[in-house]
């Protein structure tokens, strides 16, 4: 695994042991961060379920202001924390050591709520539930973290069908690639 372009171009990033974080591959970073690439300059960007890092870690080197990476698990964050230090990346970013989903509810009720051009979820894949109940809460209570245009990808098994539709979020685009796929939504007002 390594960063793909940017500043940190080339640099190797390692992966937490075991199966239950599945970092998301170079091949698949790259089409995502094609994709994004007129979004991330300047970008506030949240990686939930973080993992290694590698995704937020790719936005950092390609100039995003901030990431804000939150992951519960304990050998990912020392992976992620040890990912930044070899990286020598010491600014432009906070970890949040939380699950996902009491972090967007005590960011929702900060009093000045941050928000998110760009945000990022891979839940584990055994962990299925976890996509309806974060995009829900991106799409119902925690949209306000939201910016104004903002997009919010979700990577997810290509067999896995996630719905077109979460509260305020729509799906505007679906990419599949390999085993993996990514549902890119927007925040559109039901009708």
């Amino acid at each position: 695994m390594r960063i793909i372009a940017g500043l940190l171009r080339s640099r190797s990033l390692q992966a937490p042991p075991g199966l239950n974080t599945r970092p998301t591959s170079d091949r698949l970073r790259e089409t995502l961060f094609n994709v994004l690439a007129p979004r991330i300059e300047g970008a506030r960007f949240l990686d939930l379920y973080a993992g290694s890092g590698a995704v937020g870690l790719e936005a950092l080197s390609r100039d995003a202001a901030r990431v804000e990476f939150v992951e519960k698990a304990p050998a990912a964050l020392r992976v992620l924390r040890s990912n930044l230090e070899r990286l020598g990346v010491t600014a432009g970013f906070r970890i949040h050591a939380a699950a996902v989903g009491a972090f967007l509810r005590r960011a929702t009720a900060a009093q000045k709520t941050e928000q998110y051009e760009v945000l990022f979820l891979d839940p584990p894949y055994d962990a299925a539930a976890e996509y309806a109940t974060t995009l829900n809460l991106l799409g119902g209570a925690a949209a306000g973290l939201l910016a104004a245009g903002a997009v919010v990808i979700a990577e997810h098994r290509r067999n896995e069908r996630l719905e077109e539709r979460y509260g305020s979020l729509e799906r505007t685009r679906l990419l599949e690639q390999g085993d993996a796929a990514l549902s890119f939504y927007a925040s559109h007002p039901p009708q």
